[in-house]
């Protein structure tokens, strides 16, 4: 077991006498149209089995509105506030404006935890409110033990690790595929508050724009079935050739390996592994992919996992619960019509 152990142990014992009244701050993303995302009720629930009363706090210019979407469609008993913000400077989270007022409602002793989605805006964020708090976060956790104790993947998901936090407060990455997101119903106690804004201090930093695939199909991190490919794809056209019939048959979600991406087969939006997005979907179906450790590291948690390849060595069907060894330009599209005539 790890433990981290950090400067503000001095304050010990005041933490262990007010914790127990203490609440856990949840930090809820939403989409730029004011929609919860999905990752952030993942958090919430992992944030509610801490057994604190949790207080979310939304930010940027649809907070109000998603505030009353997040009360009516969730059912969340631990939840007795929601801090907004409507400061149009926090719609696109950049870290140097979101942070000085995390920081705020941290210092005090209203809060002994710190919950974020271990999403790309979480992992921005928690860092910078780690060393300016001098707390250690505990990051892409898939398991809560107790208040204290968390699990995490490490080495690319080859080892588990069991970390005991002993500061005064507990900052959290929650991998958002380890956590259902939270039950649908209402929260009708609680309250919403407007918590203002805190002065920026990244006064030179500054939103210009941003260049985003737009797509009908399912988002990765929300997908149910997800199908791709790997560098046995050879290219682009052949990549879309391929996989795009098959996803379009199962409505599902695109994604690809990093040496896909690197090859410029898909945009690396749709990267899936260690260094890109991790998903747990229903079924997840790998074509071409040989199963490099990295890989294996965002979908092996998979309900169902379905390999299409060539290599009957390939460490892919080590994890796969379902193989088919052969030439994927002769079985992919003969799978894909074969679905296609049961839907008929």
């Amino acid at each position: 077991m790890i433990r981290f152990a950090g400067k503000n142990l001095q304050n010990m014992k005041p933490w262990i006498r007010s914790s127990r009244l203490a609440s856990t701050l949840a930090f809820i993303e939403t989409t730029k149209e004011g929609a919860i995302v999905p990752s952030s009720l993942s958090a919430l629930n992992a944030a509610q089995q801490l057994g604190n009363d949790i207080t979310a706090i939304l930010l940027g210019s649809q907070a109000s509105a998603a505030a009353n979407t997040l009360k009516s469609s969730i059912q969340c008993s631990k939840l007795n506030k929601v801090l907004v913000s409507g400061d149009a400077a926090y719609d696109h989270y950049l870290p140097e404006k979101v942070t000085p007022l995390i920081v705020n409602l941290l210092e005090g002793e209203d809060y002994s935890h710190f919950v974020v989605a271990s999403s790309a805006v979480g992992k921005n964020l928690l860092p910078r409110v780690g060393a300016l708090l001098d707390y250690q976060p505990v990051c892409d956790i898939t398991k809560i033990l107790d208040p204290k104790t968390f699990v995490r993947p490490i080495y690319a998901g080859n080892a588990i690790e069991t970390v005991e936090n002993t500061q005064a407060k507990t900052l959290l990455s929650v991998r958002a595929s380890a956590f259902d997101a939270i039950i649908a119903g209402k929260s009708d106690k609680a309250t919403i508050e407007d918590v203002g804004s805190e002065e920026h201090s990244g006064g030179d930093v500054k939103w210009e724009n941003a260049k985003l695939v737009e797509s009908e199909r399912p988002d990765l991190s929300s997908a149910s079935t997800i199908v791709a490919g790997g560098r046995a794809l050879k290219d682009k056209a052949t990549f879309d050739k391929i996989l795009l019939p098959l996803a379009d048959t199962l409505k599902a979600g695109i994604g690809a390996t990093r040496a896909a991406v690197d090859s410029g087969f898909c945009d690396n939006s749709l990267q899936i592994g260690q260094t890109g997005k991790v998903v747990a979907p229903d079924l997840y179906i790998a074509v071409g992919i040989s199963g490099a450790i990295q890989h294996l590291a965002g979908m092996k948690d998979s309900k169902k996992i379905v390999a299409i390849n060539s290599d009957p060595d390939a460490p892919i069907f080590k994890v796969a619960d379902y193989g088919l060894e052969g030439d994927i330009y002769e079985i992919v599209p003969e799978l894909t019509e074969k679905l296609k005539q049961l839907q008929h």
